[in-house]
């Protein structure tokens, strides 16, 4: 289970806005392990969120979701956040930040720290890749910066996983795949064909009358088999890179 951790002073300090809390779930067995900030999906973090958080624990990392909506409505709070991930500047990014700093002064973190997100987050793990600090990066049908080439010049390493059934990110694969190569940089990029938007979820976190229109639109919801094997890439690839020198 996670813990709800204060992180509004580091928030402050690297540039984002006061009343920021994490979610912080410890891995099983002895520490130091590396550290992972996680980035929610639109929806937040509500429960399903929440559990990819714990997930990443479980596969043997300091995790710390930070809550960037501060507990409120992704209806108030998605614009603001999808209008920092789009320019690339804003207060997220500082609280981004606090998470990140928090993790590196935890005794159980090794100093080695990784980025994952989902769907929103995904796209601000992109950024966040080409930016330093990181040791690698997973986005996950996240949306790639307008400018690739220049965005993953000298970018960490990038494992990045879409559905072919997703219809809002469709084709974005392809320009970050090659984005990647031309850049130099170490990467596994790979669309699932049988999945669509938040196949990663282990349970359908939209609203009851809106999963209809959802379904449709996004062809958004779980697909296990598709999310078996991004995680079994994704612990991989991050075993890889984020491991001691």
């Amino acid at each position: 289970m996670s813990e709800l951790i204060d992180l509004s002073e580091l928030s402050v300090r690297y540039g984002g806005a006061p009343g920021l809390h994490g979610h912080l779930a410890r891995p099983p067995g002895e520490e130091p392990r590396p550290g992972v900030v996680v980035l929610f999906e639109a929806a937040g973090a509500d429960a399903v969120n929440r559990r990819l958080n714990e997930r990443m624990a479980e596969a043997g990392y300091l995790a710390l979701m930070p809550d960037l909506y501060r507990g409120r409505s992704p209806y108030r709070c998605l614009v603001p956040a999808m209008r920092s991930l789009m320019s690339g500047h804003g207060p997220v990014y500082g609280d981004i930040e606090a998470a990140r700093q928090r993790l590196l002064a935890d005794p159980g973190c090794t100093g080695k720290v990784g980025v994952i997100g989902f769907c929103m987050g995904g796209g601000f793990a992109l950024v966040l890749a080409g930016r330093g600090g990181y040791d690698a990066a997973s986005a996950n049908y996240g949306r790639p910066p307008d400018d690739l080439e220049a965005a993953m010049r000298g970018a960490c390493p990038v494992i990045a996983s879409y559905g072919a059934k997703d219809r809002a990110f469709r084709g974005h694969a392809d320009p970050l795949r090659e984005a990647l190569e031309r850049a130099g940089v170490p990467h596994d990029v790979k669309v699932y064909p049988d999945a669509g938007h938040s196949f990663f979820n282990h349970a359908d976190n939209v609203p009851l009358l809106m999963r209809p229109v959802m379904r449709a639109v996004m062809g958004i919801g779980p697909e296990p088999a598709s999310a078996a094997d991004g995680w079994r890439r994704i612990e991989a690839f991050f075993a890889e890179h984020l491991a001691a020198d």
